[in-house]
């Protein structure tokens, strides 16, 4: 071996050991502080809502399952002892909604819940510390079914102490419908031949699209097409409720009543980013014969391995507390703690006016700053539960839909992704199209997870326009 490249080999198993010596002293020093901040967080919430609002550093103490006719309504999270499915369970007079959530919610060891438990082990018998891996074993077999301590019992709209008060993140109020917020531009006289749905990532806003590829597209395009961007659940000017979960289910029934119904789209194309492509992809299994094209941008999807427990598994591998590159960091702080994070939201999301005048005033105004409005303009339940119920929660279901679109939806399905991309590794897109072999992967040298449009978007509209008329033209054919 030359010894060049045994020095390049020896740098950077260094550099993989000091990452990981660093990240050990400073996650640990986040864990206190994630801590600490948990009673102070209580304490606030008391003094300026009157009431101690629950969080999910504790795992969910036990309790019989709720009979179904004993409650008129409200929410409780239920989940099985042995940590296999957790369920949110919405009852009504009527019947009984179950939507999956994650347990990455209320199961995120650290260092200093392991120290905790091991010094409650001590105190214990040794004999009942062996023993307890069996007892857990054998009460799995049962279905104990657990409540967490987030009960919501009541609708709460109004905007918390800590969220942000402006008027462009409670426009939502002053509406009846609560639909989510649609940015629409269409030919005139509503002559479009075929529409086209933008779904926006994780931190993101329907302005990631408008001020990026809506300008771009050819008059031909503009004349041909309705594009419709819309703002998720939690998210820019979309209502941000205080006692919405932010499941998969209720995203994807967001999406339906303010869009598809609502613009009564028959058929459509879907752009999504990130997050996004995790809701394309439900979509497309719910409404297969519907989908035109599906164009994916950095899909987040991991093949977990066999016996391996895929909520867990995608955290991992998307927050690997890890303090370098800053992109894994600031994914592990917003993925591992919920106070902390809560803290950088209250501090950056409630004061997003002022960081858009200083970036203003410091660039001369020469700084566009629609992705700070995308990127600031949510609330911290709805980013947490987001985060931990779409991208972790979906672990185990994007395979199946990819599965699905591969042998029930005849569309075309295209794959972008940034060959510099440090949140979503580009193999995620290489195993789409694994999955799905007729998928075409673009892979873009020298673009990140935002630049992969953001800078390119000329470009970028071309390529859009050109997969919109293959998909129109030539009939898609795939074997089951």
């Amino acid at each position: 071996m030359p010894s060049s490249t045994r020095l390049r080999l020896h740098s950077m198993g260094f550099s993989r050991w000091l990452n990981r010596t660093v990240g050990f002293f400073v996650f640990f020093i986040l864990d206190i502080v994630d801590f600490l901040l948990c009673f102070t967080y209580k304490t606030l919430d008391f003094f300026f809502e009157s009431e101690w609002k629950p969080c999910y550093c504790c795992p969910p103490p036990e309790a019989k399952p709720a009979a179904a006719g004993g409650s008129r309504g409200g929410k409780m999270i239920v989940s099985d002892r042995s940590g296999e499915y957790s369920k949110v369970v919405s009852l009504t007079r009527t019947k009984i909604h179950l939507d999956e959530i994650s347990d990455t919610l209320y199961s995120r060891p650290s260092l200093l819940t392991r120290l905790t438990k091991l010094v409650k082990c001590f105190k214990k018998n040794a004999a009942e510390c062996c023993d307890e891996p069996k007892k857990r074993s054998s009460s799995s077999k049962k279905t104990l079914l657990t409540v967490n301590s987030t009960v919501v019992d009541k609708l709460q709209r109004t905007p918390r102490w800590s969220d942000c008060h402006c008027t462009f993140c409670t426009s939502w109020l002053s509406s009846s419908n609560h639909s989510l917020f649609v940015n629409v531009q269409q030919p005139k006289e509503n002559k479009a031949q075929e529409n086209v749905v933008f779904i926006h990532g994780f931190l993101s806003s329907s302005t990631f699209w408008t001020e990026t590829l809506f300008p771009n597209f050819s008059e031909s395009a503009k004349s041909n097409y309705r594009f419709l961007a819309v703002d998720l659940l939690g998210y820019g000017k979309s209502p941000k409720p205080n006692d919405s979960l932010y499941t998969l289910k209720e995203h994807l029934e967001m999406i339906e009543r303010s869009v598809i119904s609502q613009f009564r789209l028959k058929t459509f194309h879907v752009v999504a980013h990130s997050l996004g492509c995790i809701l394309a992809l439900a979509l497309a299994v719910k409404h297969p014969g519907a989908i035109k094209s599906l164009t994916l941008l950095a899909p987040p999807y991991f093949s977990v391995p066999k016996g391996v427990q895929a909520t867990q598994y995608v955290m991992r591998r998307l927050a690997p507390k890890e303090v370098w590159p800053p992109m894994a960091f600031g994914a592990s702080v917003a993925s591992w703690y919920e106070h902390v994070s809560r803290t950088v939201s209250l501090v950056l999301c409630k004061n997003h006016h002022l960081l858009e005048f200083l970036t203003k005033l410091l660039t001369r105004n020469r700084m566009r700053t629609y992705l700070i409005e995308g990127f600031l303009c949510h609330t911290h339940n709805a980013s947490w539960h987001t985060l931990h119920n779409i991208i972790f929660g979906s672990g185990n279901k994007v395979e199946a839909y990819l599965d699905h679109v591969r042998d029930n939806v005849d569309c075309e399905v295209t794959v972008f992704h940034g060959g510099r991309d440090e949140l979503i590794p580009v193999e995620c897109s290489y195993g789409v199209k694994r999955k799905v072999p007729r998928a075409r992967i673009h892979v873009v040298p020298d673009k990140d997870h935002i630049t992969i449009v953001v800078g390119r978007q000329k470009e970028f509209a071309r390529e859009l326009e050109l997969i919109w008329r293959k998909s129109t033209t030539t009939p898609q054919l795939h074997s089951n």
